[in-house]
């Protein structure tokens, strides 16, 4: 008896390694926006594999967060021009950011944020909760049409800058922001903010609970210029890294995979083998 416990032990253990050796299930991430969801969609799944992504229009409020949980393991939320419904749209996805699942912020997210101060364009509309656990303040102004390129001397050594050397937008379309205390910023524009102050790239804030990011540039670049002309650089990596950052639970550990037929298969034949061990050693007897 207590030789089949050890080796159910065993079987045990060599089923948990096998399961944990299983790389991480492709990321469902929702890319929410009130306009050019679509276009960002479509353009990141060309360019990458091992994630799916879906358009979500936002521009008349926002899915439940039950529908959201239900169909996604992260959100990308960014938008192009303001809209009224921002601030439930923050809202929520600040509920599904403390629920555990990642959220990444892009431009023009800084522009509907509520301290936005600029003259250039209308009030901002603010983001409601979100706006307490986001990782960057907007400099008043938020992106510009001033080019931005990365300072390479910033970059810091983390999951979310893995491959990446360089980026640049020549539209502008990027920039804008403020890290808040605890924010922890891996790279930053070589250009200052609207208040003389550094200006954060690509920023993480994480909590015991929610992990948000921020990549400072417009998702939906394609739309309006060249790739490598108008935007590049290490542009298509840095959001894979983001992508990728998210699906690994934010370097908190991988979750738990789902358990596949080819696992379940390999479980019931180490069952069996424990089952007609049992009844051998019983024989015996």
């Amino acid at each position: 008896m207590q030789f089949s416990l050890r080796l159910a032990g065993a079987a045990l253990v060599s089923f948990a390694l096998l399961a944990a050796a299983l790389p991480a299930s492709a990321a469902r991430i929702g890319v929410l926006s009130n306009r050019n969801a679509d276009v960002v969609a479509n353009d990141f799944a060309a360019h990458f594999s091992g994630h799916a992504f879906t358009a979500v229009d936002v521009s008349g409020g926002p899915p439940d967060l039950a529908s959201l949980l239900a169909a996604y393991d992260e959100i990308l939320l960014f938008e192009d021009n303001l809209f009224q419904q921002a601030p439930l749209v923050g809202d929520r996805v600040y509920q599904f950011a403390q629920s555990g699942r990642p959220v990444i912020l892009s431009t023009f997210y800084e522009q509907d944020r509520s301290d936005r101060a600029g003259v250039s364009l209308p009030t901002p509309h603010g983001w409601g909760l979100l706006e307490s656990i986001d990782p960057n303040t907007s400099d008043t102004i938020g992106a510009s049409t001033a080019p931005r390129t990365l300072d390479p001397a910033s970059i810091v050594a983390h999951p979310l800058t893995a491959g990446v050397t360089s980026l640049f937008a020549n539209k502008g379309l990027a920039g804008g922001n403020q890290a808040k205390p605890g924010t922890l910023v891996v790279a930053r524009w070589a250009q200052p903010n609207a208040n003389n102050q550094p200006d954060p790239a690509i920023a993480l804030r994480l909590f015991a609970s929610a992990c948000v990011m921020h990549v400072a540039i417009a998702p939906d670049y394609s739309l309006y210029g060249t790739f490598g002309v108008d935007f590049g650089g290490d542009f298509y990596q840095v959001w894979k890294n983001a992508f990728d950052y998210g699906s690994g639970n934010c370097g908190r550990g991988w979750q738990v995979p789902a358990i596949t037929d080819a696992m379940l298969a390999a479980l019931a034949l180490l069952l069996l083998t424990l089952a007609a061990l049992t009844l051998r050693r019983r024989a015996a007897r």
